[in-house]
C-alpha cells in the first residue's frame, strides 16, 4: 500500500529532494480565489449569500450564528462528548497560559538608556473552522484559547454552513464556542469567509487584523492575496505525519498512526522512515486489515497510496534523523529505542511525539500541545499557533538626555556614512543647551 524510498547507501546532498510531499498548488487556487475576495470587498453580504449557494448549497438564515443557537448546541450535546470538549480546554489552556508566562523584556544599556520590549496583544481576531470532510470542533478550541490567554479583546469565528443542520455550522463547533464563551460566530465559510474577516461586511462583520485556523486550498489561497491587509498564521497545506522508527517498534502501533493521519484527507501524507526492513514489511501487513476496518477507506486508501506518502529506508539512525529533519514534519514521531534523546536532536518538526505512548491523535485533542502547525516543510522556518501568535512585541525606547549625549557621535557618524545628514542632525540638535 505504501511505495518504497530506498535511501540505503545513497549519499544526497539534500533529502528534501527526494522526500514524498502532496502537491499542492496555492498559485493555480489564487486565480479561482480573487474573484471572490473581489465580489466580497465590492458587494457584501449579497456576495456571501452568492457563494453560501454556490458552494454550501444553503444560505443561512442570518450569516452571524444568533445566541440561542450556541446554548442550544451546548445544551445538545451528549455528556460524555461535552466532558472531553471541557478536558481539551483545561488542558490547553494550561499550557497556553505557562507560554504566556514570560514578563517584558527590560534592558538598562547605560544610566537612562532604557529599552524594552512590551507584548501587545493583537486587538482583533478571525478564527476558521473548517466543516468539510470532518467538523473540526478541535480547531476552534486550538484557535480560542490561546488567543484568549494572549489577551485578544475581539475574537470572531467562522465556519461554514451546513445544509443538514438548517445553514448553522456544525452543532458541535457552536458548542465549543460556547464552552469557550465565543459568542461572535459566523455561518461563512470558504475564501469568502476570509475576505469577510480582511474587509468586513457591512451589517454582518467588522474587520480583523488577523486571520488563524486551517482550511483547503482556497482558504489558503485566500489568506495568501490578503497577507498585507490581515495578518495571517500560515500557509497550511494538507496534513502531514512521518514517523521514524527502528526494529524496537511495534507495527500495529505504527501502521494505525499512519492511518489516523490519511483519514483527513486523500492529500493526507504518512510516510515512515525505518532502519529496518522487517518492520517496514511488518507495517505493510498491519495496514491491509486496519484500512479495510476504518470508516473512511477510500479517503485512507488514496492518501497512503498517493505520491506523497512512502515507506523510506535507510542505513542507520544518523541517517534517519537527516531525512526526518529534511522534510520537517508537521507530526513527527519518534519509535525508537531511547525515544526522548532521538526526539532531542531533531531541529524541524511542527511537534514531536516521543515514544510509542505519544501518538499525533492525542496532539489532535488532549495533551495540551498546538495541533495547527507548520506543513509543507515550513516547520523549518515556522512554529505551530501559540500565544506569541497573538501578541505582537513593541519596542519601547526611553532615553534621558545624558544617555543619548553618550552616543550621539555613533548616530551622527552612522547617519553621515548612509548620507542621512538629517538623521544625524536630529541628534545634533538636542546637544545644545
Amino acid at each position: 500500500m505504501l511505495r518504497t524510498i530506498d535511501l540505503r547507501g545513497v549519499s544526497v546532498a539534500d533529502y528534501r529532494a527526494v522526500v514524498p510531499r502532496a502537491g499542492f498548488d496555492v498559485a493555480a487556487a489564487a486565480l479561482v480565489v480573487q474573484p471572490i475576495i473581489d465580489a466580497v470587498a465590492e458587494r457584501g453580504a449579497a456576495a456571501l449569500a452568492e457563494f453560501s449557494e454556490r458552494f454550501d448549497h444553503v444560505v443561512p438564515p442570518s450569516f452571524r450564528v444568533p445566541p440561542e443557537a450556541l446554548s442550544q448546541a451546548l445544551d445538545d450535546l451528549e455528556p460524555e462528548v461535552r466532558s472531553a470538549f471541557e478536558v481539551a480546554i483545561e488542558r490547553r489552556r494550561r499550557v497556553a497560559e505557562a507560554e504566556a508566562a514570560h514578563d517584558p523584556v527590560r534592558v538598562e544599556l547605560a544610566p537612562g538608556a532604557i529599552v524594552e520590549q512590551r507584548l501587545v496583544p493583537v486587538g482583533r481576531v478571525g478564527l476558521y473552522v473548517p466543516g468539510g470532510l470532518a467538523p473540526l470542533a478541535s480547531s476552534v478550541l486550538m484557535n480560542v484559547v490561546p488567543a484568549q490567554v494572549a489577551g485578544v479583546g475581539s475574537i470572531a469565528v467562522a465556519s461554514p454552513p451546513q445544509a443538514e443542520f438548517g445553514g448553522l455550522p456544525h452543532p458541535n463547533i457552536l458548542a465549543v464556542c460556547a464552552l469557550l464563551g465565543v459568542d461572535e460566530v459566523y455561518a461563512v465559510g470558504g475564501a469568502q469567509a476570509i475576505a469577510m474577516f480582511a474587509y468586513g461586511v457591512d451589517g454582518v462583520c467588522a474587520a480583523v487584523d488577523l486571520v488563524t485556523g486551517p482550511g483547503n486550498i482556497y482558504v489558503v489561497a485566500a489568506k495568501r492575496l490578503l497577507r498585507g491587509r490581515i495578518g495571517i498564521d500560515s500557509e497550511a497545506g494538507p496534513t502531514e505525519i512521518a514517523i521514524l522508527a527502528d526494529e524496537t517498534a511495534n507495527p500495529v502501533f505504527v501502521a494505525a498512526d499512519l492511518i489516523s493521519q490519511a483519514e483527513h484527507d486523500p492529500l493526507a501524507a504518512s510516510v515512515l522512515v525505518t532502519t529496518s526492513p522487517a518492520l517496514a514489511e511488518a507495517v505493510r501487513a498491519e495496514l491491509e486489515p486496519q484500512v479495510a476496518a476504518t470508516r473512511h477507506l477510500e479517503r485512507v486508501r488514496t492518501a497512503l497510496t498517493g505520491p506523497q506518502s512512502a515507506v523510506v529506508l535507510v542505513s542507520d539512525l544518523e541517517q534517519g534523523i537527516a531525512v526526518v529533519d529534511a522534510y520537517a514534519a508537521e507530526h513527527l514521531e519518534i519509535q525508537t529505542a531511547d525515544a526522548a534523546a532521538v526526539a532531542a536532536r531533531i531541529h524541524n518538526a511542527g511537534a514531536i511525539f516521543v515514544g510509542s505512548f505519544s501518538p499525533v491523535s492525542l496532539g489532535d485533542y488532549t495533551a495540551g500541545s498546538t495541533h495547527v502547525l507548520p506543513t509543507a516543510g515550513c516547520a523549518c522556518h515556522s512554529s505551530g499557533l501559540n500565544v506569541h501568535s497573538f501578541r505582537k512585541q513593541v519596542h519601547v525606547i526611553d532615553y534621558s538626555r545624558e544617555a543619548l549625549l553618550e552616543v550621539a557621535g555613533v548616530v551622527e557618524t552612522f547617519a553621515a556614512a548612509e548620507d542621512l545628514p538629517a538623521h544625524g542632525a536630529a541628534v545634533t540638535v538636542r546637544r545644545q543647551p
